[in-house]
Formats: C-alpha cells, structure tokens, sequence
C-alpha cells in the first residue's frame, strides 16, 4: 500500500485528505508542523510527500530543502499562493509537483500517481548502464554517478535525464520531455522544463554555462550529447 505522510497547518485539510485518500486505498500519516513532519519521515520513511507551503515555523520551504538533504521521496507542495516566484522557488528546492489551493482530491491523485511512476521508472533499457565522458548512469539501481561520485538527484531530475540518455542525440522538443516526464497535461510548461534542466547541469555539468552533455537548441528543445 502507497504511504503518503501530508504536512499542513490546517486540521480541515489533514481531515480531508487522509480521509478522501484512505477511501482511495492510500495509508495516510499526517503532521501538523514541518518539525513534525521531518520527524515523522524520518521515523516512517513514506512513499509520497505532501507538503503545505505556508506554516508558521519551519514552514514548506525549509521542509523540502530538508528532505533533499537526506532524501528522494517525491513532493508535492500545495499553497495558497498563485505567484509563480513560489512555484519556481520550490521546484528549486526539489519539489516534484505544485498544487494550488482550492485543489481536487481527484488532480491531487493524479498528480501523486505521475510523480510515483516517474520514481518507480519502469521500461528499463536493454543496457544495463550508459557511460559519457565522467558520467555514469546505472538504469537497474537508477544511481548517477560523475567521476565514480554517486551524485543526488530527485525522481524527477533522474527521470529527465534517463529520458534524454535514452534518445542521445536526437532532439527532443519541450513538449516531448514535458509529456514523457510529467505527464500530457504539462506539454506547455515549458518554465517547469528550464528550471529542472538548470538544476540537472548544476549537478552534471562543471561549467552549466558551457555545457558538455545537455545541450539547448534554441526555440525546440533539448539534446542530450556527449561534447569532451
């Protein structure tokens, strides 16, 4: 059974959701705090977090700049907030999705359902690895490593670049990576798609603004070569 720990302030929304989300066949653990929603996946590791932006205290932000310390479970934050800065910077923290506030428990679970298959990644290659250059991808343990250094990625990130790996050389649009990786009803967000491959070349590239392996064809998309 799928475990998703929820974090949020609010006593109704924890009520709504472990309710509308064990009806649904989850197991649910709530938190009414960040401290102690870290303690609690610390404690319970679960398979999906989701995760309220605005709390007094450790609030959202620092809860998933937390958790990507030490860990890859998928995240989805939910606000209040429509600023799209807030999107971005959590998607820079690491999140792996972003509700607004009033949401249905409907596009919640299939928001939670793409973000699990992108971390269960099924379809593997015949190969069981992929060398260019210092980097390194093993497909059966999905680790990453530069230089013989395991480096941490979220399932997302993981995600978009065995995506590209997969089709090295070929152009693939945004809509293309937008669709494989997060679903068909993303195929025009395309600030999504730039913010995680900025944060895939802060990971793999040692110079992002020289890149050596994902390279931008301006106006189409992405390629993923190797460039020594």
């Amino acid at each position: 059974m799928t475990r998703v720990l929820v974090i949020d302030d609010e006593p109704q929304i924890r009520r709504a959701l472990r309710a509308g989300l064990e009806r649904n066949g989850y197991a649910v653990t709530v938190a009414a705090s960040g401290e102690e929603g870290l303690d609690e996946a610390a404690l319970h590791p679960p398979d999906v977090v989701v995760l309220d932006l605005a709390m007094p205290g450790t609030d959202g932000f620092a809860v998933c700049r937390q958790l990507r310390e030490w860990s890859h479970v998928p995240i989805i934050v939910l606000s209040v907030r429509e600023d799209e800065r807030d999107k971005i910077d959590a998607l820079n923290l690491g999140a792996d999705d972003y509700l607004t506030k009033p949401f249905s428990l409907d596009e919640l679970i299939a928001r939670m359902r793409a973000v699990l298959r992108r971390a269960g990644a099924g379809d593997e290659p015949g190969t069981p690895t992929f060398t260019a250059g210092d980097l390194q991808v093993d497909f059966a343990r999905r680790i990453v490593c530069l230089a013989g250094v395991a480096i941490h990625l979220t399932p997302t990130e993981y995600e978009l670049l065995r995506t590209m790996v997969l089709n090295e050389g070929r152009v693939l649009t945004h809509r293309q990576l937008l669709a494989k990786v997060w679903g068909a009803e993303y195929v025009d967000d395309t600030r999504t798609l730039r913010v995680h491959i900025a944060h895939l070349r802060d990971k793999i590239e040692a110079d992002p603004t020289s890149p050596r392996y994902i390279h931008t064809e301006p106006r189409v998309g992405y390629r993923f070569r190797y460039r020594p």
